[in-house]
């Protein structure tokens, strides 16, 4: 939905479009009106009947949402325990959690949450020991809670700050500056603006952004032509100069980057999520324009930081688990970069410079490794992790002597760690509390065979002393793709879970970062079936070793993780109890025309290529849904402000399903409203939705009861 007014219809038309029939019992579904659209992809008719839903300006959508959201709540309301559910996972939630600070000029910066506030509250203090302030409260903004900030970027001399406010978790941002000592709210304000910094250069800084959208389409349209700009401070947003466009490519991204001593411009440019190109200026001699730096779009590329005249770059080019080279932009051939952090085993995740030094941040079986180097290559220390995690931070000014990182476990919110540069030693430096015992718990790393023999990593959460004996309630959760790896990560709704003797697995599946490209690329565009290979078999493993069995499984994904937990629903129903695809790539034959679907075309190919169209069209989980299958129960999740996976691709599937289900088992959708595709959700909305999910899941694994927590 792209907006959430609803219209006023007459019974009439109700009647026409929601007539509602008996499914099973009690349990009643919107009757959704089909048509006889169908297309035509080489020489093979394909059918959409619910294509009407694709249009979410519409009074008919609007109508059906309603109506489907009334099914969900009310069979949601009936289940004995939500709010027993939804009171537990409030108090382990309300607990006060920071990030790691980071120091900008003469004051540190982090974002703090009471527990329970909407969005996280932005403080600064002047060094280490100056009293903490508020410098920004997302909070203030929007009394719903539903508008989140982010910064884009610090000037250069650390006197302003751009930052993006983003509504109802759209992806769209507009940008505002603040002076930083004062907090005084520059007029300056920057629309249309995704996916985009800014490049702070001179008195003013670089940013990215579309023409406006069509009224109406702001969250369905397709997004094209994304520029760069260059925003004077105290201009209208129509003086802001055009710095590069690309007439003749429409579906690329662009986005600039400065080095701190404004001697060079970067112009990033991708055709999707993988893969680079990238040009540079001179900003000394900006007569002589922009020059090739690296040509696309086969490897990515990375310019973390200049050393005088060359450039810092982390790069895949003959290197698959990542490398960093230092490159002189004047003579950029391959032949004539000089190495400084080789490839090793480990996939090299991601790179940061502080303190005069280069920390690499790697992955050893999806776990957090880091180390640190001098400006020249030489590793100096190992910065030691306290077990299976993932760490976040290492940032900070170039002359710092102390940086600051976080480090959280699957059982564990994150601890605030402080690092000496000097001596490579971290202390605790802030660690919450939260109401449950983490000593109780216990993570496993497992490998088990997937269909083609390939060994695939799982984590494997639990109480301590738990019996394999096929009986416990377990939810198995996988992504696998866009080069993305699941690491551990801390949720308080999971404990919910846990403590009623329920099992969490996550499958680290290709298509994902965990082992460097190699990984990646064998599971994303023809190879995309090793995804769900890998992921039935994560089930099949549970179920042989006794953690579970099919009548007590669920799995869960997002986004692409919808995709995957569309796709196994279709191929193995009789494998899973409960099944929660969200916000999900569901119609693989279409999504290429919404927002910025097209950007993904690089992972999954796209249905106008006749080879791709195939193979696309043996997993697209909308058109492998076959009438007269007993489907697992299905709560599919999405949100009216998605306009990164759009939620037409959820209520084609939720169509489709409903129509399809010839078992008793409830297909459900719920679509929440005033959120988007998951980031800046209010914590609110967060455990509304979290208490749905294990109150749908425990109810239809046949539990009819909780233990009651302390």
């Amino acid at each position: 939905m792209k907006t959430h007014h609803f219209f006023l219809f007459t019974m009439l038309a109700v009647v026409c479009f929601f007539t509602t029939v008996p499914v099973y019992g009690q349990l009643k579904y919107p009757d959704t009106r089909k048509t006889d659209q169908s297309d035509n992809y080489f020489g093979t008719n394909v059918s959409d009947p619910y294509r009407w839903l694709e249009d979410d300006n519409a009074p008919a959508t609007t109508e059906w949402v309603k109506e489907q959201n009334k099914v969900t709540f009310d069979y949601l309301a009936k289940i004995p325990y939500r709010e027993q559910i939804r009171a537990r996972i409030t108090e382990i939630y309300n607990y006060p959690r920071t990030s790691a600070p980071y120091r900008a000029g003469e004051y540190y910066f982090y974002s703090k949450n009471d527990g329970l506030q909407p969005q996280s509250v932005y403080f600064y203090q002047k060094g280490l020991t100056g009293e903490p302030v508020t410098f920004l409260d997302p909070n203030a903004l929007n009394a719903a809670g539903t508008t989140s900030v982010n910064f884009s970027g610090f000037s250069n001399d650390r006197k302003y700050l751009a930052y993006s406010v983003s509504e109802a978790g759209s992806d769209w941002q507009t940008i505002y500056v603040m002076e930083v000592a004062t907090k005084k709210k520059l007029a300056d304000k920057l629309e249309w603006t995704k996916f985009s910094g800014a490049a702070w250069y001179k008195d003013g800084f670089f940013y990215s952004r579309y023409d406006a959208p069509e009224k109406g389409e702001e969250l369905s349209q397709a997004n094209k032509f994304q520029k760069v700009y260059y925003h004077k401070l105290g201009d209208p947003q129509s003086n802001d100069q055009l710095i590069y466009s690309d007439k003749d490519h429409p579906l690329r991204y662009m986005s600039a980057q400065t080095t701190e001593d404004e001697k060079f411009l970067i112009i990033n440019i991708a055709e999707g999520t993988d893969g680079t190109e990238l040009w540079y200026m001179d900003l000394r001699n900006r007569e002589a324009g922009f020059k090739l730096l690296f040509e696309g779009f086969k490897y990515n590329y990375n310019v973390l930081d200049n050393e005088g005249e060359n450039l810092l770059v982390m790069t895949n080019f003959e290197a698959k688990n990542y490398k960093v080279v230092s490159v002189d932009p004047k003579n950029p051939a391959t032949s004539n970069w000089k190495p400084m952090i080789p490839e090793k085993k480990m996939l090299l995740q991601n790179v940061m410079t502080a303190g005069g030094k280069v920390f690499a941040q790697y992955l050893q079986d999806a776990t957090a490794r880091v180390y640190q180097f001098d400006r020249t290559g030489k590793m100096e220390h190992e910065a030691k992790m306290p077990g299976y995690g993932t760490v976040a931070g290492f940032s900070g000014e170039k002359d710092d002597k102390v940086l600051f990182y976080s480090f959280t476990s699957f059982t564990s919110p994150a601890t605030i760690y402080k690092y000496d540069i000097a001596t490579g030693k971290s202390e605790v430096y802030k660690k919450p509390e939260v109401k449950f015992n983490p000593d109780l718990y216990e993570t496993k790393q497992v490998f088990y065979p997937s269909k083609d023999g390939t060994k695939v990593p799982m984590f494997i959460i639990h109480k301590k002393g738990v019996k394999l004996d096929g009986s416990n309630p377990t939810m198995l959760y996988g992504y696998g793709g866009f080069n993305i790896s699941l690491t551990p990560s801390f949720s308080a709704s999971r404990i919910a879970l846990l403590e009623n003797g329920g099992i969490y697995a996550v499958a680290n599946l290709r298509g994902g970062s965990e082992y460097g490209e190699e990984w990646h690329e064998a599971g994303m565009l023809l190879k995309k079936q090793n995804v769900f290979d890998d992921f039935i078999a994560a089930a099949e493993y549970l179920i042989k070793e006794k953690y579970t069995s099919s009548e007590k499984l669920a799995i869960i994904g997002r986004s692409n993780g919808g995709l995957l937990v569309g796709a196994c629903q279709t191929q193995r129903p009789d494998l899973f109890k409960v099944c929660f695809p969200g916000v999900g790539v569901m119609d693989m034959l279409r999504y290429h025309t919404f927002t910025v679907g097209w950007g993904w075309a690089v992972e999954y190919g796209a249905s106008t290529d006749s080879v791709n169209f195939r193979n696309l069209y043996k997993y697209s989980p909308l058109h492998n849904l076959k009438a007269g299958t007993r489907y697992p129960a299905t709560l599919i999740t999405t949100a009216d402000h998605d306009d990164r996976v759009v939620p037409a691709h959820s209520f084609k599937y939720a169509a489709a399903i409903q129509a399809a289900q010839a078992g008793d088992a409830p297909v459900l959708i719920r679509i929440d409203v005033n959120a988007g595709h998951g980031g800046g959700r209010p914590v609110a909305k967060v455990i509304e939705e979290d208490t749905d999910i294990y109150s749908f899941m425990f109810w239809n694994m046949g539990i009819k009861s909780l233990k009651a927590q302390p």
